[in-house]
């Protein structure tokens, strides 16, 4: 399948806009003599009309779903919907949910094989994300499911609306919050022990009233 969905795909689809892609690397801080984690962001990696295209077509090809979850033993729905695709049998479990892969569409097979081609690094999965607005959220949570091994590297990819991500330790409460803001386009990589050591979440806002989507990328084992 991913033969057929190369084959489709415009050669110069990934021709940026910009010449050089810029990034920011930052080492999460820790109170041991090394660094517990760490984060890169490519404010840019998408160009404006890539952004455009893959917003659109992600809108519209991907399957969204409501999910719901348990707090305190009620049920309410996950304050955003979902959608899980990857690899054939590379399931994934969080927050008592089970999700099951649906084939690639061909917008995240491209988005996947650029990333890949810019990291050397291979993914076998994806979690897609839709905010509504800025009343969608995500709590404080770490990647750290069983499911993608230690010290997993991800690759969360962002188009639509701007909204602030927050990464805090877990333990020591002394260390500041990292306070970054995901645009369209933007790509931010999470690696090392960052899962091991490290929260993130993306807050609730009223400022934000337009869609945001999501893409996590990983490794399933």
């Amino acid at each position: 399948m991913q033969d057929d969905i190369v084959k489709q795909f415009d050669l110069n689809l990934f021709r940026t806009e910009q010449n050089e892609i810029q990034h920011q690397i930052i080492t999460l801080a820790s109170d041991e003599s090394q660094p517990c984690g760490e984060v890169i962001i490519y404010q840019n990696f998408f160009a404006q009309s890539e952004s455009d295209r893959f917003f659109s077509e992600l809108l519209n090809d991907i399957n969204w779903q409501q999910d719901k979850i348990k707090i305190f033993g009620k049920e309410v729905n996950l304050p955003r919907l979902t959608s899980w695709y990857g690899d054939t049998g590379k399931s994934y479990t969080y927050s008592g949910i089970t999700m099951n892969p649906e084939s690639w569409t061909q917008s995240l097979f491209l988005i996947k094989e650029k990333i890949e081609d810019e990291l050397y690094v291979n993914f076998n999965s994806v979690l897609a994300n839709l905010y509504r607005n800025g009343q969608d959220y995500v709590s404080w949570h770490s990647d750290d499911e069983k499911e993608l091994g230690k010290n997993p590297t991800i690759a969360s990819v962002s188009f639509g609306a701007t909204r602030r991500f927050l990464l805090r330790h877990k333990s020591n409460k002394h260390l500041e919050t990292v306070d970054l803001s995901l645009g369209h386009g933007s790509l931010l990589i999470m690696k090392g022990s960052t899962q091991h050591y490290w929260k993130h979440q993306v807050p609730k806002t009223a400022k934000v009233k337009t869609k945001r989507i999501n893409l996590t990328f990983r490794l399933i084992k």
